[in-house]
């Protein structure tokens, strides 16, 4: 069977990077330290650390170990949080890690029913651009990441990828311009101030296509990574600009931007991002299934 104490020694060196540096920081000799590393590696048949210099690096069992290791004390901490606080004993914190490129309503929209589930849940929500949010997510930091892309591959995290659906997308722009460029619509755009999201959103390689599709060559006068300062500048009458088709109210109300066109066959999609694991956070499991129920299309 797995010694936890032994595993939790080894955790300790992958972090510090030394033995002598973790004996350090768990106030042990590092002779201790040191005898329960080979304990662990004979139990599991094989070296965990090769010498490279004054540091220990991971063999590829030793990396295999480490994401296993992480993923069993997370799973500890968070049963001991379940004791200390039981069911309707206190709020089950939600840590989500939004990617800037998601607009901000969509993301309340997928995330609101986590706050609506059985659990007492409390969100905790930070923005930030994809890479390091995934990086986050690999060390337990939050809980999910919301992005308009799946995990990548190569990103080395073993995660799951929850789809949430998508939103078709439409043009906009306030009164004076939408009205110039609504008759004729999509052709219209050909030559068309455009507001555009930044190469970092997936949904610009799908309008570029799109355009291409359509024969059309918009001027393109802003690139913006933050959907709201982009909507910002729409609101200012500097140009068209695409938006969710389910947000035309609120395109009108709070940017006084009218629904130009939809963009036939252009739809942003959204995933929940998950590390893999037999224990899914109840708040995960809240908005999947709410996607499923198709509450987001």
């Amino acid at each position: 069977m797995l010694n936890y104490k032994q595993l939790h020694y080894f955790l300790r060196v992958a972090k510090a990077g030394s033995i002598a540096r973790a004996a350090e920081q768990s106030r042990l000799a590092p002779q201790t330290i040191s005898a329960q590393i080979r304990t662990l590696e004979d139990a599991l048949g094989t070296e965990l650390f090769r010498r490279t210099g004054r540091r220990l690096e991971l063999t590829t069992a030793g990396r295999l170990t480490l994401s296993y290791a992480d993923e069993i004390f997370q799973i500890g901490r968070e049963l001991e949080e379940a004791i200390r606080n039981p069911a309707g004993g206190g709020d089950l914190l939600f840590r989500v890690g939004v990617a800037d490129v998601v607009p901000k309503s969509i993301a309340y929209r997928l995330l609101a029913p986590a706050l609506g589930s059985a659990d007492r849940v409390r969100l905790i929500c930070r923005e930030d651009k994809l890479e390091p949010l995934f990086a986050e997510l690999a060390l337990h930091k939050i809980d999910v990441v919301i992005a308009d892309r799946p995990l990548p591959s190569e990103s080395g995290v073993k995660g799951y990828n929850h789809s949430l659906g998508r939103a078709p997308i439409a043009f906009y722009a306030v009164p004076v311009l939408a009205a110039r460029y609504r008759e004729g619509f999509p052709r219209s755009l050909d030559g068309a101030p455009m507001l555009i999201p930044s190469d970092s959103a997936t949904i610009r390689g799908t309008l570029t296509r799109w355009f291409t599709e359509h024969q059309i060559e918009p001027s393109i006068v802003g690139e913006f990574d933050d959907p709201a300062l982009m909507k910002a500048f729409g609101k200012g009458g500097a140009g068209v600009f695409p938006a969710p088709a389910i947000l035309a109210d609120e395109m009108l109300q709070q940017y006084g931007a009218e629904m130009i066109g939809r963009a036939e066959n252009v739809s942003a999609v959204y995933y929940a991002i998950s590390i893999e694991r037999k224990l899914i956070h109840p708040g995960v499991a809240a908005i999947s299934k709410a996607a499923k129920a198709g509450h987001h299309s």
